[in-house]
Formats: structure tokens, C-alpha cells, sequence
């Protein structure tokens, strides 16, 4: 065994020590919170809001090690952010209070923690051609929409608001609804008006020959996506939801400011995707849903009460839950950034 001078055993023992303590710390440093998100829908135009953020680092920065998935319907996402697959995701308010009502006793109900849609995107959609120009022509007609689409679901709201009877439907599938538009096979649709929209254009319909009836402008004052949180993951981690909300909030002012730049990312992602279509649905998204006057009002992010409560009532009656919603039970504020962070409107 060769011999070490004492001074340099005690600098090489200095050294491992120093070593050790270094390495135990780092983990400490670098540890990321693991964040499990699922979109409502596939990767489109509005999905720029979640993947810019995650693309330009500011999930990263704030020690969070989000992945993001797409869904297949708000439906879908709420009972798997429920299950514990997914710890956060994007849903539509009206899914939601529907799970809470019909499922009082589960574990780990989804919490609304922001409001990203302040107005619901649903619409009815019907061509020129079929003389429908306003909710008392869709009286006696056939409407088509997949069973679980937000329109349909509420369409009890917007019918009793605009005094429409007599409608029958037809379920298909939601590669066929705009198509079924088309051959006449039904009147009108339901849908999220920026995406039927440039669905029916995409089947050969010009712009000038679609009737859209946004929920929204007829009675029907609904909220729409929020971003949502199992119980669970909130309790042990209310930080990293914190973090999230700021994140996201960054990467909306980054959209809003160059939605094209946010669309270049969508494709990173899906390469399949139109970016000049999905640029246009990112545009009308944001017009519609995001940049309102009621989310200018009540600041982008946060609800009105009273609203939120008429709303919880809306989808009681018109869903027949179990249960009455308790609009309480599903939103809860108290991890939104600052109004100050959440200022995104042009003063």
C-alpha cells in the first residue's frame, strides 16, 4: 500500500467530503416536481397556450417536470385527473360540475384552480341554404352532435333561453358531424365554433354560407375550459400548482403577443397539423373564449359568483345530476398568480 503524507491524506479526505456533501445537495436543488397534464382535445391551435410554456422552459423554471398529452374530450380528461393517471388537465367547466353532482363520494374530485375559457365556444352551426338564421328556426329541426360534445350536452340551457322546441337528434362520431352538415343528413350541429367552423370549411363550405349561433350571445352565459387539479395533488402539492398557474399565465401573454410564433410550436409537436388552419383556430379561439369583455371584467383567470352559482343551477337542471352542483365544491381561487401577473389585456 503506498504511503500518503498525512497533509495529503487529510486534503484527499477534505476532497471526498467536500464531494459528498455537493452531491447530496444537488439532488436537492434540481429535484422537479413531476406534473401529469392531459389537454380536452387533440393537439391543435388553442393547445399553444399549454405547449409554449413548456417549450420556451417556464415549467422548467419554475422546478416543474410537466408532460403534456393530448385528450379526447373534457369528459375523458376530468375522469382521469379523477382516477390519479393525470394530476392536472384542461376541461370544461360543465364536465366538471356534472362529475362532482354524480360521483358526491369520490376520492379525489377535480378541483377548477383557473379560468382559461371565460365564455363557453359552443355554438350551433347550420348552413344558409337550410334557412336557419337565429334559434327560433332550429324548432322542429334535426340536430346532430357526438353525445358527449359540450353544445349538446347544454343544449337544454340554450333551448329554454331561446324558447326552441321540438328538435331531434342524432349521435354520430366527430370526424362525421361536420360532414353529416353537409350531405344534409341533419340541419344543424353543435360544436365549439372554432372548430366546426374550420372543420365545414375544410369540407369545401365557404365562410359566407355558415350560420354560427354562439351560445354565448344567445342567453346563454356559461363558462368554458378551466384548468383543473385532483384533490390529492393539491393537498401535497400546492406549490407546484402555483408554480404551474404562473407558467401558464407567462406563456398566454407569449400566444396572445405572437400567435403564429405559438402555432410553430403546436406543429413541433403534431407535424401533421395545418398551421395556417390552426393559426386561424387559435385566433378565433382567443376572440371568442379568452380576450372577452366578461374576462376583461372579471379578470383573466377568476370567475364572478353569482355567475358561477346561475351556472352550478344551469347544469343541475339541464344534466339531471344526482345531485345539485355545488359551485363552492368545484372552483377553488386560491392558487391563481396575482391580478397583476394575470393583467394579459392591452390597457
Amino acid at each position: 500500500m503506498p504511503f500518503i503524507k498525512p497533509l495529503a491524506r487529510r486534503t484527499l479526505l477534505g476532497a471526498a467530503a467536500a464531494s459528498l456533501a455537493l452531491a447530496a445537495a444537488l439532488p436537492a436543488v434540481a429535484q422537479e416536481t413531476p406534473v401529469k397534464f392531459q389537454l380536452d382535445w387533440r393537439f391543435e391551435g388553442p393547445a399553444a397556450l399549454f405547449l409554449v410554456p413548456a417549450a420556451k422552459g417556464y415549467f422548467k423554471a419554475e422546478k416543474l417536470g410537466v408532460t403534456i398529452d393530448a385528450g379526447n374530450g373534457s369528459g375523458g380528461t376530468v375522469t382521469r385527473v379523477a382516477s390519479g393517471t393525470y394530476d392536472m388537465g384542461f376541461a370544461d367547466l360543465a364536465a366538471l360540475m356534472e362529475f362532482h353532482a354524480n360521483n358526491p363520494t369520490a376520492p379525489n374530485k377535480p378541483v377548477a384552480v383557473m379560468m382559461v375559457y371565460n365564455n363557453t365556444p359552443a355554438a350551433v352551426l347550420a348552413l344558409k341554404k337550410s334557412g336557419i338564421a337565429k334559434p327560433a328556426d332550429l324548432s322542429g329541426k334535426k340536430l346532430g352532435a357526438p353525445v358527449f360534445d359540450a353544445g349538446r350536452r347544454a343544449w337544454p340551457i340554450f333551448a329554454k333561453a331561446n324558447a326552441v322546441k321540438d328538435v331531434a337528434w342524432t349521435a354520430m362520431d366527430p370526424p362525421l358531424r361536420e360532414t353529416m352538415l353537409v350531405r344534409g343528413d341533419i340541419d344543424a350541429i353543435t360544436g365549439f365554433s372554432f372548430t366546426s367552423l374550420l372543420n365545414l370549411e375544410a369540407r369545401g363550405v365557404k365562410t359566407e354560407d355558415i350560420v354560427v349561433l354562439p351560445y354565448s350571445q344567445y342567453g346563454v352565459k356559461l363558462y368554458g375550459n378551466v384548468i383543473i387539479a385532483g384533490e390529492d395533488f393539491l393537498k401535497k402539492n400546492p406549490e407546484a400548482v402555483k408554480a404551474f398557474l404562473r407558467a401558464f399565465t407567462k406563456g398566454v401573454k407569449d400566444v396572445i403577443a405572437d400567435p403564429k410564433a405559438g402555432v410553430a410550436t403546436v406543429k413541433e409537436r403534431d407535424g401533421i397539423v395545418n398551421a395556417d388552419l390552426e393559426l386561424r383556430r387559435l385566433k378565433l379561439a382567443l376572440d371568442q373564449t379568452v380576450l372577452t369583455p366578461d374576462a376583461k371584467a372579471e379578470g383573466f383567470g377568476d370567475v364572478n359568483a353569482a355567475r358561477l352559482a346561475l351556472m352550478a343551477s344551469q347544469v343541475s337542471d339541464a344534466f339531471a345530476t344526482k345531485e345539485r352542483v355545488v359551485a363552492t365544491s368545484v372552483w377553488n381561487a386560491g392558487f391563481l398568480p396575482s391580478v397583476t401577473d394575470r393583467s394579459i389585456f392591452k390597457k
